[in-house]
């Protein structure tokens, strides 16, 4: 398995609980790819260096997981298709 990180930014006018669907579907899709979530960090609201989608917002959180190399596939395909997620990017950790 692979170490991973994903941050993603989620519209900021979602409430809490709805934050929390879009993060537990991502928890979801880590668990049923055969990953390991090692821990989250949801940094909050903050401020975007430019617009997206007419906000000057978003929510951010970072996922940090390992699995194995289809996953984070599995996990862009969410970030593409989920109208409340702004913005995707996983990466690979060094060794």
């Amino acid at each position: 398995m692979r170490d991973y990180e994903m941050m993603v930014i989620i519209n900021p006018d979602l409430g809490d609980d709805e934050v929390s669907q879009v993060l537990e579907k991502f928890k979801e899709i880590i668990s049923q790819g055969g990953g390991e979530l090692e821990k989250i960090e949801e940094w909050g609201k903050r401020k975007l260096a430019y617009e997206v989608k007419h906000k000057k917002e978003g929510y951010y959180a970072m996922f940090y997981f390992k699995g194995q190399p289809d996953l984070p596939d599995r996990l862009r395909r969410e970030i593409r298709l989920n109208p409340d997620v702004y913005r995707g990017m996983i990466i690979r950790r060094g060794d």
